[in-house]
């Protein structure tokens, strides 16, 4: 839609900041149609080198989105708002299943990990100039890699998941590109990537991972990248199974020019098996992280892939921060080790309170998704009234819409502080909440 707002200024920074101040008061809402930029050089009486230049900053701001003839519009929810900022603060006496973090007594202390990473150090310190991966951790890390079937390549470090994603999307695409990424999906990438200024293209998502039909309109309409959760999906839980796999790498051999970044998210807390589609395209990249299994505060994951994005990734990153301490390298191969995660415990753990909620929820009668991981997806009708009735009932849940662009409304519930004891009771206020926020009655 066409908006009259009068978009002012002389220089780049300028006619930027005019846009993003009618975004931000409002003038120019989401979905609004920014001029040709022709048309407003002329408005404007500068060079069209300079509105471009104006648009191209927008662009990697967030603020809009542009998308080939279609000109260049106000994108619907600015990258400064993250999806984050949609959590409710929970009230007092209110069981808080909606935070997604991992159980705290399922993870290891890093006391003794810390304690032996800080010996090392006296004994060598690391100093400039040194290999920014420790070699002890890319040696487990690649045999961790082989073990899963993962094909060959260099091994990087980086500061968990997301910083490894926008890493390897930077050294491949452009500012308004296309992404395919998982709907639902992760907050963090469904952010991430128009943050970068590229274009997310949904691609909807079952128990075995992303649909090969999806991802296939996606690649028609000219995704340059594919980002796909390997094991326990956020929200959903979903798995790439052997037979999805597959479909996915036959369908990819006919696009080996797409970038594929596939984040092992249930590494260490998963007992299902990997099914890689890396190696597939000419450039990709599995990620694994140490947050889920190791704790959130070690900021700490590694990837391998091929041989010229592992060397982008390397290359930038020793222009900025250079490198991830290798204290936290040291320490990470310490817990690898000493054992200091009994994976197949934690992964039944998990499991035990994620089926068990489940096969309540489909004995109500309520439709429920949770093949992996921490997490169970409820699709509803109506996501504000379920999650309000749930309150009432002493429940809080997150909203769907943290984790969706055109997929249907739904609440994700996470397993991970949940009690055994407790599943009965929770399964019947979500069944009483469901039933409530669907029309007829019914939850499909």
């Amino acid at each position: 839609m066409l908006v009259e707002y009068r978009i002012t200024g002389r220089g780049t920074a300028d006619i930027a900041a005019s846009v993003e101040a009618g975004v931000a008061s409002g003038a120019l809402p989401p979905g609004s149609l920014l001029p040709p930029m022709r048309e407003l050089a002329g408005e404007l009486g500068v060079n069209p080198n300079t509105v471009a230049a104006a648009y191209r900053t927008l662009r990697e701001r967030g603020v809009i989105e542009t998308d080939g003839r279609r000109g260049s519009r106000v994108r619907p929810r600015p990258s400064t708002t993250p999806r984050d900022a949609l959590r409710m603060v929970v009230p007092a006496g209110v069981r808080d299943i909606a935070e997604g973090n991992p159980d705290v007594s399922l993870l290891p202390a890093l006391d003794a990990a810390l304690a032996a990473a800080a010996r090392r150090y006296a004994r060598a310190p690391s100093l400039y100039g040194a290999d920014p991966v420790a070699p002890d951790l890319a040696r487990l890390a690649r045999a961790d890699f082989d073990a899963d079937a993962v094909p060959p390549g260099p091994v990087a470090v980086t500061s968990g998941a997301l910083d490894a994603m926008e890493r390897v999307l930077v050294a491949h695409l452009r500012p308004g590109d296309a992404v395919a990424v998982e709907d639902p999906g992760w907050g963090g990438s469904l952010d991430l990537v128009p943050a970068l200024g590229l274009r997310v293209l949904p691609v909807a998502v079952d128990d075995d991972g992303p649909r090969a039909d999806a991802v296939a309109r996606a690649l028609a309409a000219g995704a340059r990248a594919l980002v796909v959760t390997s094991r326990a999906q956020n929200p959903t839980g979903a798995a790439v199974s052997a037979e999805r796999a597959g479909e996915l790498r036959e369908l990819l051999a006919r696009h080996p020019g797409v970038l594929l970044i596939e984040d092992d998210h249930g590494h260490g807390i998963v007992d299902l098996p990997l099914h890689p589609l890396s190696g597939v395209t000419g450039h990709w990249a599995l990620i694994r992280s140490t947050a889920k299994a190791y704790g959130p505060d070690l900021r700490l994951a590694v990837l391998t892939g091929d041989a010229v994005t592992l060397d982008r990734v390397r290359g930038r990153q020793r222009l900025g921060p250079g490198w991830v301490s290798r204290l936290l390298q040291h320490a990470v191969v310490e817990l690898w080790t000493s054992n200091a995660v009994d994976r197949a415990a934690v992964a039944r753990a998990y499991g035990e309170r994620r089926d068990a909620l489940v096969e309540a929820l489909r004995e109500r009668g309520v439709r429920a998704h949770g093949r992996s991981g921490l997490n169970v997806w409820v699709p509803v009708a109506d996501e504000t009234v379920v999650i309000t009735r749930l309150l009432a009932a002493g429940w809080a849940v997150a909203a769907g819409a943290i984790f969706r662009v055109e997929a249907g409304p739904g609440v994700r519930l996470t397993v991970s502080q949940l009690g055994i004891s407790e599943v009965p009771g929770l399964a019947d206020a979500v069944a009483a909440a469901v039933r409530t926020g669907v029309a007829g009655g019914r939850n499909d």
